[in-house]
């Protein structure tokens, strides 16, 4: 019976470089390598479907290298000049507050002001809708939704805007 020892002093070399010639990396066959002599020996009781030793440690090192190359398709590499567009926490923090000041200020709207510029903006509905919704003339609708986004916009950049 062969020791383990033995097994890797007398095969691994071949497998390392049979491994190196698949990989082209020198730590991907010492892994490669590695793992072959472990499987080989935690299987050496099973039914060995090759010729020698030799070929079933190259076909294991082979499977390896074939699992290592799907793994590797799974995976995407990071370009470093394309950094997180994810939000960072300041800008969380900016868009919570400036959230809330748009919803005070809105919540101090006259209501008809309010429904009228969230009915224009948020449902996206035309004028005379707006108009009909709130039992207003049209240009009225158009004048309310105006005022809003005037008090937003001045309460936003603490100037009136003109």
């Amino acid at each position: 019976m062969i020791t383990f020892r033995e097994l890797y002093e007398r095969y691994a070399t071949d497998v390392y470089r049979f491994a190196y010639w698949l990989t082209g990396n020198g730590a991907d066959a010492e892994d490669i390598t590695s793992e072959t002599m472990i499987r080989a020996w935690v299987g050496a009781n099973q039914n060995i479907q090759t010729e020698t030793v030799k070929a079933y440690l190259f076909t294991i090192a082979r499977n390896l290298h074939l699992k290592q190359c799907r793994e590797a398709k799974k995976h995407v590499e990071l370009d470093r000049f394309h950094p997180d567009s994810s939000p960072n926490p300041e800008q969380i923090t900016a868009s919570r507050q400036e959230l809330q000041q748009a919803l005070f200020i809105i919540q101090q709207l006259p209501e008809t002001d309010r429904a009228a510029l969230l009915l224009r903006v948020q449902h996206n509905l035309p004028y005379a809708e707006i108009a009909r919704i709130l039992a207003i003339s049209p240009a009225a609708a158009k004048v309310k939704v105006h005022r809003a986004r005037l008090k937003l916009a001045i309460a936003k950049t603490g100037t009136e805007v003109t």
